[in-house]
């Protein structure tokens, strides 16, 4: 299980990184319809894991674009939804195989950080990221 959940982690939260419109915070859903604060381009996220036996550390690349966190990765084994609201507020959901990750948290003009935990539980931790363009 430790092996399958590795992948899943990692994307995370590249990997963090995205939400699907449905559940989307209160605050975010505005963002969408009214356009948000300049997150644009490309972001680095690292993750890590305090919880659980999945691996401890990924860095992987997202891009906001509006108010949509988007895979910033050519990688198809694993899917990317997420938002980001006007406020900074985002959510991002990973999904791989039945498998899921939930990642929540905030971000600023430059850094973000917040926390992520798999769909049953079995791993959790903290992410950062920090925008690269």
């Amino acid at each position: 299980m430790r092996h399958f959940l590795r992948p899943i982690l990692a994307l995370s939260f590249a990997a963090f990184i995205l939400v699907a419109s449905a559940s989307l915070s209160s605050d975010a859903a505005p963002a969408a319809r009214e356009g948000n604060a300049n997150f644009d381009g490309l972001w680095s996220v690292v993750i890590v894991t305090l919880q659980g036996s999945c691996e401890r550390t990924y860095r992987y690349p997202l891009r906001i674009v509006g108010s949509h966190v988007l895979q910033a990765s050519a990688d198809q084994s694993y899917r990317l939804y997420g938002a980001v609201s006007r406020s900074g507020a985002i959510r991002v959901i990973v999904a791989r195989g039945g498998q899921w990750a939930d990642g929540r948290g905030r971000l600023t003009d430059s850094r973000g950080a917040g926390n992520w935990t798999t769909s049953g539980g079995q791993c959790a931790g903290k992410w950062t990221a920090m925008r690269r363009s």
